[in-house]
């Protein structure tokens, strides 16, 4: 019976040892260099997990949503499922359970890789920014905390982006995804920034803090918030926003950082000039890193057209690189085909071959608003229903990213930052009393007429109005404030048209 296991251990050894394949590239081929993509988990076949969420329990809130027992991680169901997760309890150990699979952990990568090319490729390129770097991670985590707040056809149009909508235990799964993360040399981190006076549904609160560690804050200014980016990603994200948005209540903001070494270095020593072909007429100097013999797993792949390459750094992170033959990265092709699990299975063993990679150091800034609207998000910023988060109307007034990457001899730094601020709906100014205009010259800024309106339709039947009779003695004309002894009763007019100043 021993013999017969040691048989069939050895069998199954064989049968899952990573062979070669029909696209593996000899030790003369030549190594062009390539653009990148986001960095991914080393292996996308992991064992099952072993965090312990938390077990605060919040209230349940939200009807598509449902409390699992423990933790308290709110969830969205499936379409046409139940709204309660307590249907998923007698289906292989509940929810908790679900969340830490491994089926559960691909499906989440997998949605994060669609949404984050669907969003390159709507990044604007030029000559000032001819690179782009974006976090897919920091923005998926910062559009799923918004749902946690997102109600009725808001929350099913963030989860149908966020490709959560047929993933049971959407958010349970991300904070277990999370927690797997933060295990290699990957660190997340959140925080909820609340306008002084500002009071969220507690609810919307515990479930932040519950399911994505994001601690409620009050917001003191443009420079906490600055400084507090800056320092989750070790100084890598300096300045992120240049200033706040107006009638501001909540920001949503998270910083991911990542720091890593390769697994095979490479020696200062053979770092020299080489150029780099932008395109077919133009070429730059760059500095080439070189490796001589440098173990790398590369194959060409005949659907992309494209050399894939894996440069694994320590600790199960890797920098994963499809390099088009044609010289030319056409995002909307690599959208329809790519499919990094697939790559990941078909990569070959390890071979030494001479390797140059260039060293760079870019940094990335942008406003997501027209990117996420043009992807079909745009509701978030018009008229969506945040009614978990708040009573009243709101609406998301902006989304900024930006993100870095370096690339040298002892490995690689890449660190993101994502915000997402809600305001009341958009300001509004009725002038529906007296007021005193001036009709200016923006260039000399001289005033060309001047004048005080106290009724713009005098032939229309006066109204009673009872919030209090008008009364022209009371006209303050704003002529010399300086002098005026009214003034210590209003700092700027006296008001007694239509009730007292608003």
């Amino acid at each position: 019976m021993d013999m017969d296991l040691h048989l069939l251990s050895l069998l199954l050894f064989c049968v899952c040892r990573p062979g070669l394949t029909n696209g593996e590239v000899s030790n003369d081929a030549p190594i062009p260099l390539v653009p990148l993509i986001p960095l991914m988990p080393s292996h996308p076949k992991e064992e099952s997990g072993t965090s312990t969420p938390s077990t605060q329990e919040p209230p349940n809130t939200s009807p598509t949503s449902y409390t699992c027992t423990p933790p308290p991680l709110v969830t969205t169901s499936a379409p046409g499922g139940s709204s309660s997760e307590e249907d998923n309890q007698g289906q292989d150990g509940g929810c908790r359970a679900q969340a830490r699979r491994p089926k559960s952990r691909q499906a989440l990568a997998g949605a994060i890789q669609r949404l984050g090319m669907k969003l390159l490729g709507q990044m604007k390129t030029g000559p000032e920014q001819p690179n782009v770097i974006i976090s897919p991670l920091s923005i998926s985590l910062a559009l799923s905390q918004l749902a946690l707040g997102a109600m009725n056809e808001t929350e099913e149009l963030l989860m149908h982006h966020l490709h959560g909508d047929t993933l049971p235990c959407y958010h349970m799964s991300l904070h277990n995804f999370l927690e797997r993360l933060r295990k290699s040399d990957l660190q997340v981190a959140t925080r909820l920034y609340l306008q002084p006076g500002f009071e969220p549904k507690p609810e919307f609160v515990l479930q932040s803090q519950d399911a994505y560690d994001s601690e409620p804050v009050t917001l003191e200014g443009l420079a906490e918030v600055n400084e507090w980016v800056e320092k989750a990603t070790n100084g890598k994200v300096t300045d992120f926003l240049t200033s706040l948005p107006p009638n501001l209540l909540l920001m949503l903001i998270n910083a991911v950082h990542f720091k890593g070494e390769w697994k095979a270095r490479f020696d200062p020593r053979f770092t020299s000039k080489d150029v780099f072909y932008v395109d077919d007429k133009h070429m730059v100097n760059v500095d080439m890193m070189m490796g001589p013999k440098y173990p790398l797993s590369l194959l060409i792949d005949n659907d992309l057209e494209a050399q894939v390459a894996r440069f694994p750094f320590k600790n199960q992170m890797s920098l994963l690189i499809v390099m088009p033959m044609n010289g030319q990265v056409n995002v909307s092709a690599l959208t329809a085909k790519l499919n990094i699990s697939d790559l990941y299975n078909r990569l070959p063993r390890e071979r030494s071959m001479q390797v140059k990679l260039p060293k760079f150091k870019l940094d990335y800034s942008q406003d997501l608003q027209e990117a996420l609207t043009n992807i079909g998000m745009g509701e978030l910023f018009a008229s969506p229903n945040l009614a978990a988060i708040a009573e009243g109307p709101l609406l998301v007034s902006s989304v900024q990213h930006k993100s870095s990457m370096e690339i040298s001899e002892e490995g690689a730094e890449a660190a993101a930052a994502t915000s997402l601020v809600i305001s009341r709906s958009n300001p509004s100014f009725t002038l529906n009393q007296p007021f005193f205009f001036a009709l200016m010259d923006d260039k000399t800024q001289a005033p060309v007429f001047l004048g005080v309106i106290t009724n713009p339709n005098p032939g229309a039947p006066a109204m009673q109005n009872s919030g209090g009779s008008a009364n022209l003695d009371k006209v303050h004309y704003p002529i010399d404030d300086k002098n005026d002894k009214n003034d210590k009763n209003d700092k700027r007019y006296s008001h007694s048209f239509g009730g007292p100043p608003k």
